[in-house]
């Protein structure tokens, strides 16, 4: 089992100490008391989806041996209106360059979201998922 701790560090600013040995900063708008000085926590987590699920795609392809040369994922999402503000709609857009099959990314694509990310399959219990792509000769 992992272990990440967070430590406040003042005014609305947190840094978690992941089990890797990193920091992760985290902060507030000026609005509701912070410095505006790093990612808010959401920010961080759908970020974290994109890594996760890139990375994945990425060693797909790599083991498909049509690596992209480059891998570009916008993340739009939607949220309740009440609190706790979910988020009920995350919409992903791969956008490859290089010469990638198109039957290769969306295996790659439907194997991350449904199989390997941790973090779309933790998600996709609380928010619906949607995806679409494009591939650029590069």
């Amino acid at each position: 089992m992992g272990q990440t701790i967070v430590q406040y560090n003042g005014g609305m600013a947190f840094v978690g100490k992941v089990a890797s040995g990193h920091d992760v900063h985290m902060d507030a708008g000026e609005s509701v008391g912070g410095a505006d000085s790093a990612p808010r926590p959401v920010e961080i987590l759908l970020s974290s989806l994109g890594g996760c699920t890139g990375m994945d795609v990425v060693s797909v392809l790599r083991k498909m041996k049509t690596e992209p040369e480059s891998l570009r994922i916008e993340i739009q999402d939607e949220r309740a209106a009440e609190y706790p503000k979910v988020i009920t709609k995350i919409h992903l857009i791969y956008k490859v360059e290089g010469e990638v099959p198109e039957e290769n990314l969306i295996k790659a694509i439907e194997l991350s979201l449904g199989k390997y990310c941790p973090i779309a399959n933790t998600l996709g219990g609380v928010s619906e998922i949607t995806y679409e792509y494009s591939v650029g000769a590069g």
